[in-house]
C-alpha cells in the first residue's frame, strides 16, 4: 500500500461529516455530494442552479484526471468542501482538489493475484462519516481511510476472496453504521448484506439474501441449492430515515441460467428487500422476476418518493428493472402497486395483480436449448443510476435495446469457479441500440425518448437548473434539456462513460464531472 504525503494546508481541509449532515445534504447543502446517490432518496437530483439550459451551450472543460488503471472507471465521486474522493478502479483512492484536478493524496492497494471477479476489476465509490471514508475491495475487505490524509484506520475482510466474494459497491453510511453488500454471484456465492459499526469496524449485523433452513423463503431453493444461490447485493442501497428501512436490490439467483438446478421461486434474488436498519432484520421483500434464468439482477438502485398515489398519500419505492418492467411500491409495506413495461421484451404477457409476471412459453432456457429473448442478459437498463427530478416530476433511466440467445447446461460447482451453467450470444443482424427516457413516475409512461447510438452504460442526473448530465458508450458527455430531452450539450471524452456525473460548487460556480474511458473530467460554464 502507498500513500502520497498530504499536500493541502490544514486551514482548507474540509469539516467533519455527521450523520445528519449526509441525512440533510440534497436540500441544505447542494455544493457537496456527500453520498453515492446525493441524498438518502437515492433521486440523484441536484439543487443546483449555475448550469441552465440557457448557458449549456457554453459548458468547457476544466480539468482532466487521468487514473492509472484501464480497468472500466465506473466511480460515483465525493465532493466536500472543494474536495473531490474518487475511487479508481482497482481499489485506489484519490482526494483531488476540485478546482484543479491535482491530487491531494492517494491510497493504493495491493491485490492479490489470485482474485475471482465478474466484470473487471472495477469499484463504484466511497462513503464518507466523520473523517473516514469507507472502501470496499476487490479482495473483499472493508477499508476505513482517513479522510484527510488517506492513512489507514482499520481494514477488516468481509469474506473470502478465493471462495468468489468481492466488493464492488459503494457503502452507505446509516447513522453510526457501513452498510455495504457483496459481488460474485457467478462463482456460487451466498449473497448478503452487511453492516459494520462505523469507530471500530465491527460486524453488527448479517442480512443473508438467500435464506437458510427455518428461515422464511427457504422452501423456494430446491435441495442444497441454496447454498450456492447468488442474490449478490453489488450496487448502493437507499434508506427512509422515518421508517429507518434500508432498500437494496439483489442479484440473479446462481447458476444463472440452469434452473432445473435450483427449482423454485429462488427468493430473495432478483428483489429488492427492505430491512430495519439497526437490527439488520426483514421487513419486506418483492420479487421483480421469480425463478430467473435470465440473469437479471435487480441490483437497481430504489428511488424513493412521497406522492399521492391513485387518491391517498404513499411512501412510494420505484425502480426501472432490468427486466425491462417500471415497478411502483408501497415501500412502507412492500405492497404492489404498478407496473409498465419500458424497454423492448419479449418473455412476458405483462406483469399481474401481485406483481409476478406472466411468462410467454418458449422464452425460459433450458439444458441444450437455445432461445432468443429481449431484453438480452444486460438487461433492459443494469446498474447505473436513474435519477427523478421534483422540479420535473420526471423518473429518468439509461435504457438498452438488445437481445441475447440464452442457453443452459447442467450446473456442476466447484468452489472458487465460474458456476453460470450455460451462455449467452448476441443475436445476429440486429444491431443494439439505446436511449434516455423520461417517464411518468407513477405510470411508467414514457414522456420523452433521446436516442442514442448504442446501448448506455452510465447514469443520469437531474438539477434544479433544468438540466440532465449523462453519457454514452462512444465516449460523450450529454446534457439535455429536462423537460424535453432537446440536446444542449455534447463533448467527446475520448472514451466509454461507465459511471454516475456528479456535480458539485466550487469557487462560485457550479461544475460536473464524469469518468468516461480512465479519466475523469471537469465541466463549468465560461
Amino acid at each position: 500500500m502507498m500513500r502520497a504525503p498530504l499536500l493541502l494546508a490544514a486551514a482548507l481541509l474540509p469539516a467533519q461529516v455527521t450523520y445528519e449532515r449526509i441525512r440533510g445534504a440534497a436540500a441544505e447543502e447542494p455544493a457537496n455530494w456527500l453520498t453515492y446517490s446525493g441524498g438518502y432518496q437515492s433521486h440523484r437530483y441536484s439543487l443546483l442552479t449555475g448550469i441552465t439550459a440557457g448557458n449549456a451551450g457554453r459548458l468547457r472543460p476544466q480539468w482532466v484526471y487521468q487514473a492509472r488503471d484501464t480497468n472500466k472507471f465506473e466511480t460515483s465521486a465525493l465532493a466536500l468542501d472543494g474536495i473531490l474522493y474518487v475511487s479508481e478502479p482497482a481499489n485506489a483512492v484519490v482526494a483531488l482538489d476540485a478546482r484543479t484536478g491535482r491530487p491531494v493524496w492517494e491510497y493504493r492497494r495491493r491485490l492479490p493475484a489470485t482474485l475471482r471477479v465478474c466484470c473487471g476489476q472495477v469499484n463504484r465509490g466511497l462513503a464518507i462519516l466523520g473523517h473516514t471514508l469507507y472502501l470496499g475491495t476487490l479482495d473483499a475487505h472493508l477499508v476505513a481511510l482517513d479522510a484527510r490524509t488517506g492513512a489507514v484506520k482499520w481494514d477488516v475482510a468481509v469474506e473470502d476472496h478465493r471462495r468468489g466474494y468481492s466488493v464492488t459497491v459503494a457503502p452507505l453510511v446509516v447513522k453510526d453504521k457501513i452498510i455495504l453488500g457483496v459481488a460474485g454471484g457467478e462463482y456460487g456465492v451466498r449473497g448478503f448484506i452487511d453492516a459494520y459499526d462505523a469507530v471500530s469496524g465491527r460486524r453488527v449485523w448479517r442480512f443473508y439474501t438467500v435464506p437458510g433452513p427455518g428461515e422464511p423463503g427457504h422452501d423456494s431453493w430446491s435441495g442444497e441449492s441454496w447454498k450456492t444461490g447468488g442474490a449478490t447485493t453489488w450496487v448502493t442501497g437507499s434508506y427512509d430515515p422515518d421508517l429507518n428501512f434500508v432498500y437494496w436490490g439483489t442479484g440473479n439467483p446462481g447458476p444463472d441460467y440452469d434452473g432445473e438446478y435450483r427449482r423454485g421461486d429462488n427468493l430473495y434474488a432478483a428483489s429488492v428487500v427492505a430491512l430495519d436498519a439497526d437490527q439488520g432484520q426483514l421487513k419486506w421483500h418483492f420479487q421483480f422476476t421469480p425463478h430467473d434464468v435470465h440473469d437479471w439482477d435487480a441490483n437497481q438502485v430504489p428511488v424513493l418518493l412521497d406522492a399521492e398515489f391513485r387518491g391517498r398519500p404513499r411512501k412510494l419505492l420505484l425502480t426501472a428493472n432490468r427486466n425491462a418492467f417500471y415497478y411502483v411500491l408501497d415501500r412502507a409495506t412492500g405492497e404492489f402497486l404498478h407496473a409498465a413495461q419500458f424497454g423492448r421484451q419479449t418473455w412476458a404477457k405483462g406483469i399481474d395483480e401481485r406483481g409476478r409476471p406472466v411468462r410467454i412459453p418458449g422464452t425460459q432456457p433450458e439444458r441444450d436449448v437455445e432461445v432468443a429473448v429481449y431484453p438480452g442478459v444486460h438487461g433492459a437498463t443494469n446498474w447505473f443510476s436513474p435519477s427523478y427530478s421534483p422540479q420535473t416530476n420526471l423518473f429518468y433511466v439509461s435504457t438498452r435495446e438488445e437481445g441475447s440467445r440464452f442457453r443452459a447446461e447442467k450446473a456442476r460447482y466447484v468452489v472458487g469457479e465460474w458456476f453460470s451453467a450455460g451462455g449467452i450470444q448476441g443475436i445476429n443482424g440486429i444491431e443494439p441500440a439505446g436511449s434516455i427516457q423520461a417517464l411518468n413516475p407513477l405510470t411508467g409512461a414514457r414522456v420523452w425518448n433521446f436516442p442514442l447510438q448504442a446501448p448506455p452504460w452510465g447514469g443520469i442526473l437531474s438539477t434544479a437548473g433544468g438540466v440532465l448530465f449523462a453519457g454514452s458508450v462512444e465516449g460523450y458527455f450529454l446534457v439535455l434539456e429536462a423537460r424535453t430531452g432537446k440536446l444542449l450539450y455534447k463533448f467527446p471524452c475520448g472514451g466509454p462513460v461507465f459511471g454516475n456525473p456528479v456535480t458539485f460548487e466550487v469557487g462560485g460556480r457550479q461544475h460536473v464531472v464524469v469518468a468516461a474511458g480512465n479519466a475523469m473530467t471537469a465541466f463549468a460554464v465560461e
